[in-house]
């Protein structure tokens, strides 16, 4: 794997920047969204290359409610922001949204009522499991979906993935790298907690490997993210005698990181996945300390240092994953123009197209200006390179490593990393 890390300037930029992430109820509320941040209509004047193609309506589904709930604020984002771009550089899509909790029969159904409503392709879910909720009912409906937090590696294989494709790194990526962390800082016999979803089993097993290829000790511990206390979690590790914990969670992480801290286990040995990428996780584990906190070091996908800064005026602080959700809509915009088609199938034969091999572009402006001079484009995405592989994952993405640091979740690094 190579990586390619981001200087120290881009680094101070991004401090403070991120937020997490890979639910539910009330699918009501949805709408058909004429509107970004604060206007994505057509812009006057903007450069229009696709008149002649039929305008692009993608259904939004994330976690307005529910455990991710967190991650709505900066994906929405993303997508609106991602939109507002498309239409300035002359394109034509819509958005209706949708809600997804954390629940897959409310994301099914919230998917129905999309696909109803004329949705021609999906951007979502944020959790993996969610994803595979959904995934069946896409394929069947030949609907391309684009996940901007499934990190899963499962969706690489199955067969009803056909039309399914994602801006985020994979597990196979991630693993690797919170293991190399983990092995530098002096870690020799790891506790892996992993919540009982195929996002949590995916990820664990793959970390179990890396560490075993680094020679570093472990022991997966699957938890019930429905749990009423983790105690017996944390009585686990201190079983194992274990030196360093890796906790795969999402919004249950924070009772989890408490029982730890009640058992003994210092912060600077725990360790978290891209579903405990919050900024607000110190004030949520210690309302009245979140220093208590300090030296907890977090793991999550990443968009670039001046997409985290524009993102974060929108939303706040809490970026993360808002990178890639803007991307999904710019590589499905790209591939409907170049498809000349809002139709799955057609859609998806373009998409692996647009991200590699032809001119570097890095805006959809620019990108359908190329296509409509007949070039073959490689969109190059505010989450990194992106090159989608014939499978639909990305082989090079964005990564942020970051540490909690008198009370605040801070970046240490930013990093682009080849998936293996």
């Amino acid at each position: 794997m190579r990586r390619r890390i981001v200087g120290p300037v881009a680094i101070a930029l991004v401090i403070a920047l991120l937020g997490s992430g890979c639910g539910g109820s009330d699918s009501s509320g949805g709408e058909r969204v004429t509107a970004g941040p604060t206007e994505v209509s057509q812009p006057e004047g903007a450069a229009d290359f696709s008149t002649d193609a039929p305008e692009l309506v993608i259904g939004v589904v994330l976690p307005e409610t529910g455990s991710l709930s967190f991650l709505y604020p900066p994906e929405s984002a993303g997508v609106r922001l991602g939109v507002e771009d498309v239409r300035a550089g002359g394109g034509r899509v819509e958005i209706l949204t949708g809600d997804s909790g954390t629940d897959p029969d409310v994301a099914v159904e919230t998917v129905n009522r999309l696909l109803g409503e004329g949705a021609h392709a999906i951007i979502g879910a944020a959790a993996s499991g969610v994803s595979q909720g959904i995934i069946q009912t896409l394929y069947e409906a030949q609907i391309a979906q684009c996940a901007a937090s499934n990190t899963s590696a499962a969706f690489s294989t199955q067969e009803n993935a056909e039309f399914f494709f994602r801006t985020v790194t994979t597990t196979r990526a991630d693993a690797p790298v919170i293991a190399d962390n983990i092995a530098s800082g002096g870690g020799t016999n790891v506790a892996i907690l992993a919540r009982g979803d195929d996002w949590g089993k995916s990820l664990s097993e793959l970390l179990a490997k890396s560490l075993e290829e680094l020679s570093v000790a472990s022991e997966v511990v699957v938890f019930s993210q429905d749990a009423v206390n983790f105690q017996d979690v944390a009585e686990s590790v201190l079983s194992m005698g274990a030196d360093t914990v890796v906790v795969l969670a999402f919004a249950e992480g924070a009772q989890i990181l408490r029982s730890l801290l009640e058992a003994g286990v210092p912060p600077s040995a725990m360790h978290g996945g891209a579903g405990m990428f919050d900024v607000e996780l110190p004030s949520i584990v210690s309302p009245g300390n979140p220093e208590v906190l300090d030296g907890f070091t977090v793991y999550a996908a990443s968009g670039s240092v001046e997409f985290n800064e524009r993102l974060s005026e929108a939303v706040g602080g809490n970026v993360v994953f808002g990178g890639q959700a803007y991307d999904c809509v710019v590589v499905l915009a790209l591939a409907s123009l170049a498809a000349g088609s809002t139709e799955g199938p057609d859609i998806l034969a373009e998409v692996q197209n647009v991200t590699r091999y032809g001119t570097k572009c890095f805006d959809y402006g620019e990108c359908a200006g190329l296509l409509a001079e007949g070039a073959d484009i490689d969109y190059d995405g505010v989450s990194g390179p992106l090159d989608l592989d014939e499978v639909g994952d990305i082989s090079v993405g964005r990564f942020g490593i970051a540490q909690v640091s008198d009370g605040a979740l801070q970046v240490l690094r930013v990093e682009d990393i080849d998936v293996p």
